[in-house]
């Protein structure tokens, strides 16, 4: 009997930051297996790991080495492993409920209070002991590393096996997509559908925490940047209340899920949808023009993260004002920049201009006082190519009701505007709250639905490829995390800017730049997951319905506000 052992040559790296180390490693050897013999190097929490040479692609601890490749070890600070995390949290939280409470209709809602907004649908109300069962339950499981199996089951087995099951709408779903063998997870007897893959078992799944809210349970877990450390608490009630308010336009309209949005697409009914959504956001940037008109506030602050819609938003709110007999000014914070030779640069040595530090806010302030008096008011244009305020160029007076409407990133932030009175100020917090969901168990990340927004908007506005959008949005991430989430509690209102049609539009833009990336760019794998997502939705080819003033518009082109 030949016992010959065969080595394979590869590359591994602990870290995406760190260094290549050669090694040889036996045929057949596990990432995992790879894991556990170099734990006293990895300082990460790892998930999964990217294969780095030739096709870029994420794939599972559970994987052998069969051939000569490079590997990272991934951690909750790359996308793929965060979604990991969470995917995998939520399975146990499922099987938790099914096992103390004996009930299987959950409802992953929305993200909420650093964590995801849960809703068990069962045959009474859920109490603070029942949560505390909950969480005892899956610290049990955890510390029992149970494995969490894979299998892809044809079809129409698999159909047949949800509609036993109850999960009706992912039956709804994956029927008319009409794959060929369909993905279904176990955990110690407990099955569920997820779009892609989790951990290799229950011990991944370290830090999470189980907390009575409202109707419903958050579901906590670390932020990317620190994942060994459950954030803060911070009760987000506007979010809860905007949240609400989706929830309620789903059901005006007879949606809940994404099975409900490709049956209107394929049935041609998504016409009225499309008509019937913006006319909720005329409706709802209406009452907010008659709050601010009401209370004769003079300087309106509008701040959100990337991709919300900001530009269009502050237009249509204008128009608004303009109905209740104001004649509102536009202006951005961007020409109160200070000039660049006094903008501190990050660690790759670009300048910082997402700091509430490269804003003028002495100038700003007294310049809107002013305004406010009735006094003529130099307002500078900010050069970007030389770096430099101009001056000189736009001289401007407003009368006494007068309002000015304000756009830019620390709208929220009270240090902006710090010296001028508080009777004066409206907030307004936008962001698009992704509502619709892809089936009970598979919630539609906000964050990815903004992603999606930018890679089209920065095609069509500015030429950029999708590769170049994905690279940037870390920093993105990361200015929005440090300046803008932190505030949004301040505000005075919310205004979600989700069209609840928006994805199935989007695809049709998006599907195609991401699918250039190439495999060998290390940007493929961030793509990838958005295509695995995007194959859940029908595309709708025909968008000619949406107006011309749509938020939409603002990426996919043909907006009357953005050139």
């Amino acid at each position: 009997m030949d016992n010959k052992r065969t080595y394979i040559d590869i590359r591994l790296k602990f870290h995406p930051d760190g260094e290549w180390m050669n090694l040889s490693v036996e045929e057949g050897t596990t990432l995992e297996e790879l894991l556990f013999r170099f734990d006293d190097q990895v300082h990460t929490e790892v998930l999964a790991a990217r294969i780095s040479r030739g096709e870029h692609r994420v794939i599972s601890l559970k994987e052998k080495i069969i051939q000569e490749e490079d590997y990272e070890f991934l951690d909750m600070s790359e996308p793929s492993a965060n979604q990991l995390y969470q995917r995998s949290l939520i399975f146990m939280y499922l099987k938790a409920v099914h096992d103390i409470l004996g009930e299987d209709r959950v409802i992953i809602a929305n993200s909420l209070n650093k964590g995801i907004y849960t809703e068990i649908r069962g045959s009474r109300p859920v109490t603070a002991s029942d949560v505390k069962r909950l969480y005892e339950y899956m610290r049990g499981m955890a510390s029992a590393n149970l494995p969490f199996e894979q299998k892809n089951m044809p079809a129409k087995e698999a159909l047949e096996h949800l509609e036993v099951r109850g999960c009706i709408e992912t039956k709804k779903m994956l029927e008319k997509l009409r794959w060929n063998q369909i993905p279904m997870y176990s955990l110690d007897g407990y099955e569920s559908f997820f779009y892609d893959f989790l951990v290799p078992s229950t011990g991944y799944i370290r830090h999470f925490e189980l907390k009575k809210y409202r109707r419903g349970v958050l579901l906590r877990f670390p932020h990317p940047d620190r994942p060994d450390v459950i954030p803060e608490y911070r009760d987000d009630k506007k979010l809860y209340e905007a949240f609400g308010e989706a929830t309620r336009w789903l059901k005006l309209m007879d949606m809940e899920y994404v099975s409900d949005l490709n049956e209107r697409v394929r049935d041609g009914s998504f016409r009225q949808l499309i008509q019937v959504s913006e006319a909720l956001h005329e409706k709802r940037i209406a009452e907010i023009a008659d709050m601010i008109a009401k209370q004769k506030k003079r300087i309106i602050l509008i701040a959100g993260p990337s991709s919300s819609g900001k530009t269009t938003f502050a237009q249509r709110l204008c128009i608004q004002l303009k109905v209740n007999g104001l004649k509102p000014i536009y202006l951005g914070t961007d020409d109160y920049f200070v000039d660049r030779e006094f903008v501190s640069k990050d660690a790759k040595g670009e300048y910082n201009f997402e700091d509430l530090e490269a804003v003028d806010v002495s100038l700003f302030n007294d310049h809107m006082n002013r305004l406010m008096a009735g006094e003529v008011v130099d307002i500078p244009i900010y050069d970007f190519i030389s770096g430099k305020k101009e001056f000189g160029k736009r001289p401007t007076k407003i009368g006494p009701d007068q309002p000015i409407v304000i756009e830019g990133i620390h709208g929220l932030n009270e240090k902006l505007t710090e010296k001028i009175a508080p009777e004066a100020k409206f907030k307004i917090y936008i962001s698009p709250l992704t509502q619709i969901n892809i089936d009970e168990h598979n919630r539609i990340p906000t964050t990815d639905a903004r992603l999606l927004r930018r890679i089209v908007r920065d095609n069509q506005f500015r030429g950029y490829p999708a590769q170049r959008t994905i690279i940037m949005w870390k920093k993105v991430r990361e200015g929005e995390d440090k300046n803008i989430f932190p505030y949004n509690g301040d505000a005075d209102v919310l205004f979600n800017s989700v069209h609840l049609y928006e994805l199935a539009v989007l695809k049709k833009y998006a599907q195609p730049l991401l699918s250039d990336i190439s495999a060998e760019e290390p940007e493929y794998t961030e793509a990838t997951r958005l295509l695995k997502f995007l194959r859940l939705f029908e595309t709708m080819n025909d968008d000619r319905v949406i107006a011309n003033n749509s938020i939409l518009r603002e990426f996919i082109g043909g907006s009357v506000f953005v050139e």
